[in-house]
């Protein structure tokens, strides 16, 4: 970065190059020759027959890195530049680090057995783990995953299975902020594609449909919520109590706000898109790309949306410029909450937009999209990072709003 001119290889790693969660640190994949490794910060990895896409994945405290390799005819999953035992296979959706960064867990097949790996340790073996379901709790000492024996699928929490279903078990596994409850998805195919949430182990009402990203807590762990369907509507249900059903809920919308007292998502009703809060709808646009988002005092909302061939984002109910593009995951409120700012496209140039105002134009603004873990962050109520591309080079820049 910063106009340093990198080493050439033969090939760069789909997906990569993948950035830190602090966006201070930089790896890509590459190959030379028939080998591939991993560039972390600019140094080489050792060598391996192979890498899988989508890796390497830094510690929520951007201090460790793993990534899967692959020799011969086995998978190796690599902790800090450390080998772990080869395997027939890695589960997709692993390795994962705790929320603390110490810890990490992955599922691996060896045979016709699955193995749950954690801190480098076989801990137990199943006949599957399901993918997606692996999770560590918020403190991270609790862990939780889906299993199977003999067809029988069952949450496993802390080492202790729950009640099996003769089907399987959808979505991710939910821990509450308080790491005290756990909530996850049931699918019972047999029972004409009947699912229901499972909170604390109490089953709540069947849908015929729980869509991906169901069920959240809230911020203070006490209201659980989630997306059910039936027929062709779709509906949220909050505390266990029906919203108003729509043609569909707009896919990993549904948030609650940080205080715990407010709940917002984006749904469609035809082909109008909207913004729900609290129950009310919001002005109806061609699409809700992403959002809503709450302010950290929970009193302000914003979300982006397309009007046209034109997109805009709008804060507490207010429209601002319309723009070619509105950079993926960009928008971000301040702190403090008194301040939104975001990336734009304009033609040809890409700024950042604080409080309204353009800032310096770049060739494009990184954030989420095809590089991973880059975003703009603040650091201060009143100053902020973010990644750029001008003259194809990449840069960070830092800036404070005056």
């Amino acid at each position: 970065m910063n106009g340093k001119e990198e080493k050439q290889y033969d090939r760069i790693g789909r997906g990569t190059p993948i950035f830190s969660p602090n966006s201070q640190r930089m790896a890509c994949g590459a190959r030379i020759s028939k080998k591939w490794i991993i560039v972390l910060d600019g140094k080489e990895e050792k060598s391996y027959d192979g890498l899988v896409e989508g890796f390497p994945s830094f510690s929520p405290d951007s201090k460790r890195v793993t990534y899967l390799a692959k020799e011969g005819n086995h998978w190796i999953v690599i902790v800090d530049g450390k080998e772990g035992k080869p395997y027939d296979e890695i589960m997709m959706g692993t390795p994962i680090f705790s929320p603390d960064s110490n810890r990490i867990a992955y599922a691996a097949r060896e045979g016709n057995k699955v193995f749950l790996i954690v801190d480098g340790k076989e801990v137990k073996q199943y006949d599957n783990i399901g993918v997606g379901s692996l999770a560590f709790s918020p403190d991270s000492q609790r862990i939780a995953y889906k299993a199977s024996v003999r067809n029988k699928w069952f949450l496993v929490v802390d080492q202790k299975e729950q009640k099996q279903y003769e089907d399987t078990l959808g979505g991710a596994t939910v821990f509450s902020p308080d790491s005290k409850r756990v909530a996850y998805g049931a699918y019972l195919a047999k029972e004409k594609n009947r699912g229901f949430i499972v909170v604390d182990g109490r089953e709540e009402k069947q849908y015929e449909d729980i869509s991906a990203g169901s069920p959240i807590f809230s911020p203070d762990s006490k209201r659980v919520a989630y997306v059910g369907g039936t027929g062709n509507k779709s509906l949220v249900v909050v505390d266990g109590k029906e919203q108003k059903e729509y043609d569909d809920i707009l896919k990993d919308s549904l948030i609650f706000s940080p205080d715990s007292q407010r709940v917002g998502y984006a749904a469609r009703a035809g082909n109008e898109r909207f913004t729900v809060v609290d129950g009310k709808e919001e002005k109806p646009y061609d699409d809700i790309p992403t959002g809503p988002i709450f302010s950290p005092d929970s009193q302000r909302v914003a979300y982006t949306a397309r009007a046209g061939n034109k997109s805009l984002v709008v804060v507490d109910r207010k429209e601002e410029k319309p723009y070619d593009g509105i950079g993926a995951a960009s928008l971000t409120i301040s702190p403090d909450s008194q301040r939104v700012i975001y990336g734009a496209v304009l033609g040809k140039k890409s700024f950042v937009v604080a409080d309204g105002k353009e800032g310096t134009e770049y060739d494009a603004i990184i954030s989420g999209g095809r590089i991973s873990g880059a975003r703009i962050v603040f650091d201060r109520p009143d100053s902020f990072h973010y990644l750029v591309v001008k003259d194809n080079e990449l840069y960070l820049v830092e800036e404070s709003i005056q």
